[in-house]
């Protein structure tokens, strides 16, 4: 028995690369971010293979602008270490929101993506910008719309 139709496996070197910026201003944390991890992974395409890595970079201004819904800004917390003993350190939201505010979505799109290589190459293309401006206007990036359900 023959197949007529064989499984389409995109090849590296065959992805496209495309750039979208996003405005992040007045978007829900969590909403952006699975968008985002979501056209970063590749999946909003026909072509999608699950371990190339797509080459499509995602550019986000306004992060200063995001916001939580309910009362996440003041309770959310956000820990390190230094990996030495007594070395936990917790920042709440609103505190990490002024120090470093693309962090925040940065934290969440990686915890969307996969954790393992393929994750870390991802993560690569993304880029956050806390303002309106930002430098990759060589790529000519396609403005992207994010309307939450």
């Amino acid at each position: 028995m023959s197949l007529k139709h064989k499984t389409y496996i995109q090849r590296v070197e065959d992805a496209e690369h495309k750039w979208y910026v996003i405005d992040g201003d007045g978007q829900t944390v969590g909403r952006l971010a699975a968008f985002v991890a979501q056209r970063l992974r590749g999946k909003h395409v026909t072509t999608f293979t699950p371990h190339v890595p797509s080459n499509v970079h995602v550019i986000v201004t306004n992060a200063s602008k995001l916001v939580f819904t309910g009362s996440k800004m003041r309770t959310k917390s956000y820990f390190r270490h230094s990996n030495y003993p007594g070395g936990l350190k917790e920042i709440a939201a609103d505190k990490l929101q002024v120090k470093k505010p693309g962090e925040i979505l940065r934290h969440a799109v990686k915890g969307m993506l996969p954790h393992n290589r393929l994750g870390e190459v991802l993560m690569k293309n993304l880029r956050i910008f806390s303002g309106p401006d930002h430098r990759h206007t060589a790529q000519k990036p396609e403005k992207l719309e994010f309307s939450p359900r």
